[in-house]
């Protein structure tokens, strides 16, 4: 199994998980079953408005309507759910840039426009090729986007999460935090971590400036401890609303 390392700016390394050309086809065959079932629900509304229209032509053209969904699939999933189609969700795998960062509506614009190379062009043998013989597992299409397919399985522990534990008598300090949101809170527990396994104090002052700045709070505390209180602090408001 390939994986995909990504050195972020505070010299850390992180690591994906490549997914396999077996993963990845059960992905697409669990996509085709919903197609399938799709496409016979499709021929009953078509028979029932064969009943209701004499007009064939008419018929044919809502026909054709009804077909758009499939057409546009896998454009239109991975956009509205952050790089994966039902088969993916299945199979928890997920389309990302190269550099670990959530790819554009265009890089799913390009990969589908290709998927005529990869699936439709001699039975998807171009796009097996490519994933076998690619060091990422990459179709043309990845390749084009500058995207791959990683495997989202990991074991959940607190730290991968924005959840903090907190005491049951625990004190709040900044009320503010309920300004924030849970992407927010998730980007800033993860710059926080990242700094302190790397040492980056630097890093952890700016974020700490960028968090009261954005709050308007004042502290004499630590940054370390600063932040670990904005996180702390937000589990408790979010927990108790």
């Amino acid at each position: 199994m390939a994986n995909l390392e990504i050195l972020t700016t505070q010299n850390v390394n992180l690591h994906y998980k490549v997914v396999s050309i077996g993963e990845r086809i059960l992905a697409f065959l669990v996509d085709l079953f919903l197609f399938f079932i799709y496409f016979y629900l499709v021929d009953l509304a078509t028979a029932a408005m064969g009943m209701a229209f004499s007009d064939q032509w008419t018929i044919f053209g809502l026909q054709q309507l009804l077909f758009l969904p499939v057409m546009f699939y896998s454009f239109y999933m991975p956009v509205l759910f952050d790089g994966q189609t039902v088969g993916k969700m299945v199979t928890r795998t997920k389309v990302v840039k190269m550099d670990g960062t959530p790819a554009a509506w265009s890089d799913y614009m390009i990969r589908w426009l290709l998927r005529i190379v990869d699936v439709w062009t001699f039975l998807g043998s171009v796009g097996l090729l490519f994933i076998l013989f690619t060091d990422k597992r990459q179709r043309v299409g990845d390749l084009a986007a500058k995207t791959v397919v990683i495997s989202t399985k990991y074991d959940v522990k607190i730290d991968h999460t924005i959840l903090e534990e907190i005491a049951e008598d625990y004190e709040p300090q900044f009320s503010q935090v309920t300004l924030l949101t849970d992407k927010d809170v998730r980007l800033i527990k993860e710059t926080y971590h990242l700094a302190l396994d790397s040492s980056d104090y630097r890093t952890l002052n700016l974020l700490r400036q960028k968090v009261e700045s954005v709050l308007e709070t004042s502290s004499d505390l630590y940054d370390k401890e600063y932040l670990d209180c904005i996180l702390r602090d937000y589990n408790f408001y979010t927990q108790n609303m």
